[in-house]
């Protein structure tokens, strides 16, 4: 399992004393206030660093790190992806995943045959999208939703699915 999840992007500076501004990747952006540190991961930059003050704009979070006091100190931070620590992620709820835990997990239908390869999430609004790539290079859009995904299993790595009327292969 991944160690480390994105939690955002800094897209741009906020001001002239440091602050950032970023496009969260999280469902829910109040999650920020509840951290204390995020890794700033980019080319040039892979460290550790203090959250001094959490605001929000206009559905973006804007950021005051310790030590970033300038918009020069700020700007050398932008496009850089924000990461935490699994140990620090929000806990989900029963029967809730992290993509990232589903992304590459092994799709099978509920005849025991192998139907392929999770390769992305879609959020519609009303559920999640699985898109499955077949062993013949085919995609398939399965609806997140109960008649549909029957077990998610992490410790196999393995899913299981009902094709139900409407979902071809």
């Amino acid at each position: 399992m991944q160690e480390f999840f994105e939690i955002g992007q800094i897209v741009n500076t906020f001001g002239i004393k440091g602050m950032v501004k970023v496009n969260p990747y999280t469902d829910d952006i109040t999650r920020f206030d509840e951290l204390k540190n995020v890794y700033i991961v980019s080319r040039n930059i892979n460290k550790k660093i203090d959250i001094e003050e959490v605001k929000y704009h206009k559905n973006m979070v804007l950021l005051k790190f310790k030590g970033i006091d300038k918009i020069e100190d700020a700007e050398i931070l932008r496009n850089a992806i924000l990461k935490v620590e699994r140990k620090d992620a929000k806990p989900l709820e029963e029967g809730s995943y992290y993509i990232v835990d589903l992304l590459g997990m092994s799709v099978y239908l509920d005849n025991g045959e192998l139907l392929g390869v999770l390769e992305d999430i879609y959020n519609t609004g009303s559920n999640d999208i699985y898109v499955v790539k077949t062993k013949e290079y085919k995609q398939v859009l399965l609806p997140a939703i109960n008649d549909v995904i029957k077990e998610i299993n992490l410790d196999e790595n393995k899913m299981i699915v009902h094709l139900i009327d409407g979902l071809e292969v």
